[in-house]
Order: C-alpha cells, then sequence, then structure tokens
C-alpha cells in the first residue's frame, strides 16, 4: 500500500515526521485537514470512542485515494477488534497495551493471512486490492503494514527488547499516560521512574534499529531527541486555536500560541 510505505519511508528517515490521533471527535473530512496542515499521518482512536466503522472505513479510502497514510488504534491487542480494524482498510495501527511477545503474536495472527497468521480478509477493505490471491495481500497489504506496538505497562516495560526486536514492529511506541498509572506516579511527566522508562523503551527501540512513537508537546519531543511524533489529539488542537484566537482578540495583539498540556487518555 503507497500510504505505508510513504510513512515507512518517514519514519526511517531520521526527519521530523508529525501527525494527530482523532479521540474525541471524527469525521471523514479530518484526513484531508491532518493533510492540508502539513502533518504526515493520522490515527482515528477507536480504544476509548466506538467511531462509526463505516465512516472509519471511508477516511481509510481517502487516505488511499490522496496517499496519506490513515492509521487505527483498536479498542484492544486481542484478534477480533484487531481483525476488524484491518478489515477497515488502514495503512497500519497503533495498538494499545502490548505485553510481550504473547501480544505480539496475537497482533502477527490478525494482520498475516495464513500460513503466517490466521486472518480472514472481509469488510470495505477488500474493495481497493485488484484480486484476492495471496501473494497480492502479501504484496499490497502486508509487507509495508505499519505496526506500532504500545508499551504502556511495567511488564510492556521488562519486554521492550522483545517487543521492539520483533520483526512485526515497525516503531516502538508508548503510552505515557497509562504506563505513568502503573508505574504509581500518575500523571506527572517529570516522574523519575516515567523519564527512566521512556529511555529505556527508546534505546529498545534503538538497538532493534527502529524508531520510537511518542505524544506530546512537539518543540519538547524534539529538544530530547524524538522524530517521530504525534503532536495533538485533534479537538484539543482545535480548542488550543481558539483559545489563542480570543485571548488575541482581547488582547488586541497577535494570536498567541496556546497549547493543550493536558495527557491523552
Amino acid at each position: 500500500m503507497k500510504p505505508a510505505r510513504i510513512l515507512r519511508e518517514k519514519i526511517n528517515s531520521g526527519k521530523i515526521v508529525t501527525g494527530a490521533m482523532a479521540t474525541f471527535h471524527f469525521w471523514p473530512g479530518l484526513v484531508e485537514i491532518t493533510r492540508a496542515a502539513g502533518m504526515d499521518y493520522l490515527i482515528i482512536d477507536l480504544e476509548h470512542l466506538a467511531h462509526p466503522m463505516a465512516e472509519v472505513a471511508i477516511a481509510c479510502d481517502i487516505g488511499r485515494m490522496i496517499d496519506f497514510p490513515v492509521l487505527i488504534r483498536p479498542p484492544a491487542a486481542e484478534m477480533v477488534p484487531l481483525r476488524l480494524a484491518m478489515d477497515a482498510g488502514p495503512c497500519g495501527m497503533l495498538v494499545p497495551y502490548v505485553e510481550g511477545p504473547e501480544t505480539m503474536n496475537v497482533i502477527r495472527d490478525a494482520v498475516l493471512m495464513k500460513p503466517r497468521g490466521k486472518r480472514r480478509p472481509g469488510g470495505p477493505g477488500n474493495r481497493w486490492v485488484p484480486d484476492y490471491n495471496y501473494p497480492t495481500w502479501v504484496r499490497e497489504v502486508e509487507d509495508d503494514f505499519i505496526i506500532l506496538p504500545q508499551i504502556e505497562s511495567k511488564l510492556g516495560l521488562a519486554n521492550a527488547d522483545k517487543v521492539a526486536a520483533d520483526p512485526l514492529t515497525t516503531a516502538i511506541a508508548i503510552g505515557p499516560y497509562d504506563l505513568s498509572a502503573d508505574l504509581g506516579v500518575c500523571w506527572d511527566p517529570s516522574a523519575p521512574l516515567l523519564t527512566e522508562a521512556m529511555a529505556k523503551i527508546k534505546a529498545a527501540g534503538k538497538a532493534a534499529g527502529k524508531n520510537m512513537w511518542m505524544i506530546g508537546d512537539p518543540a519538547k519531543l524534539v529538544a530530547a531527541g524524538f522524530t517521530f511524533l504525534c503532536v495533538s489529539e485533534t479537538t484539543m488542537a482545535m480548542e488550543g486555536a481558539m483559545k489563542g484566537a480570543v485571548e488575541a482578540a482581547r488582547a488586541g495583539g497577535a494570536q498567541g500560541d496556546v497549547k493543550d498540556t493536558r495527557p491523552l487518555p
């Protein structure tokens, strides 16, 4: 899939890669808006809200047609939600709460067809492949499909090296809020336990020759050496922009740069 190949090349380029996550409010037009904003990808978040799958599939369609990477975060790292996310036709997935090789095997079964996995293709994602032969699925879907496993627990942290080294992992990822909660420092971004955990995850990725996906304030992340960024949740970004416009109007000056510092659940 061309959008997946485009994003893979960017992830591994060493250049700054930016994207957004649609959690609280999603509609297919966000694909074009995110692209027009100059971002490199959009993640549709299904972990906390059940956005209509017909609209999710349309967003994936749009992404493929305009060569813009659209990924999905499924509700859980389990066979059924992973398989249904695949059926919508994304170019990759941000997979929550990955805790080790066992979880990676579940992802593999859901993403890859037999004999390498157990996937049974179906749904709207079937429309765009030219035929249903196995070599076509491998070439058009599986070879470039992006998997970003999120480390969000102490067990996942202990297995970060194994998760990063798994051939299915494109780049290792983190769920900083959930990980901080599991470490007993919810939500304290400067807590040594959390900063040490982030460094360990990043080092695991580097040892495996893979980048690390991180969400947060882009300026701070770039200063810390991160290049694969999720710079905002889309609703929070809109709220921040509107706050900046209001403050600028009331101050009678230039529009301020207002950032939403709340963590993404």
